[in-house]
């Protein structure tokens, strides 16, 4: 078995997705193969759009040296693969508002305070960036 990398960003969206699937068909027969009990596993798997997401953000990491991102670059790589794959725009929208919320969690936590980097109109920050407003 060979370590090479083969990057996804140039395959159709219904290649990745039939990957993606495949890919979680796998991790579902091995959990079952485990006797782990699907009722309690199948909630914490990523839905076959969330897997390319996560796949197309891994490409770009590891195009990158296996740098992680900053808060900064992961939303520019994200929107970079809405903008590739239109077809997952809503998918990526979900997932930064969902580190958005994560982030903003992890501030809160570790000021003490209340704000956790809020301010301003609700969604206005987000119409300037470019983004759709998140429902608050």
């Amino acid at each position: 078995m060979t370590s090479e990398h083969l990057p996804r960003g140039r395959a159709s969206l219904e290649v990745l997705r039939a990957e993606a699937a495949d890919e979680l068909d796998t991790i579902v027969h091995e959990r079952l193969l485990a006797g782990e009990d699907p009722w309690e596993f199948m909630e914490e798997l990523p839905t076959v759009d969330e897997l390319v997401v996560y796949l197309l953000r891994a490409d770009t990491i590891t195009e990158n040296g296996g740098q992680r991102p900053s808060s900064v670059r992961n939303y520019r790589v994200l929107r970079q693969i809405a903008l590739d794959h239109p077809g997952l725009t809503g998918t990526v929208w979900q997932l930064i508002g969902e580190y958005d919320a994560r982030s903003a969690a992890r501030e809160h936590d570790a000021t003490g305070s209340g704000s956790a980097g809020w301010s301003g109109a609700a969604g206005a920050g987000d119409l300037r960036e470019g983004r759709p407003p998140r429902n608050r």
